[in-house]
């Protein structure tokens, strides 16, 4: 399994036809620092975010709804749920990583308990690698 650094990556779920994969931006919160902060203050969400290790999130301080998937170790999906602003979520047992998007979002990316998705780092041109 891969470690992951803050940055931006891109999330991809197989769809349900042949060949068929949304391919998603994403946000990745590995830091202590990134992940506290998370989406809130947003109003928006473009794309998704990864908060890596995580087991549960909340809600407190959000100005928006968000769908939220918990994702074990080998990046299944376990639950998926949409939590309005102001909430507590229910750490999930297996639950290694936690997904996050606008509410709404993950139903139409195919992203259900069961399915696995696939994060792809994005290079950067300055890295210098």
């Amino acid at each position: 399994m891969a470690r992951w650094r803050d940055g931006r990556a891109e999330l991809v779920v197989a769809g349900a036809g042949a060949g068929d994969r949304a391919r998603i931006p994403l946000e990745i919160a590995a830091s202590y620092r990134a992940r506290t902060r998370g989406l809130l203050g947003r109003d928006a969400v473009e794309g998704a975010m990864l908060l890596t290790p995580a087991g549960s999130v909340h809600t407190f301080g959000m100005r928006i709804p968000i769908d939220v998937a918990y994702l074990d170790r080998r990046l299944t999906v376990v639950a998926v749920r949409t939590m309005p602003p102001g909430r507590l979520g229910l750490p999930r047992l297996r639950s290694r990583h936690v997904l996050e998007s606008a509410a709404g979002a993950m139903e139409g990316w195919g992203v259900r308990a069961g399915v696995r998705v696939e994060v792809v780092e994005v290079s950067s041109p300055s890295s210098g690698r």
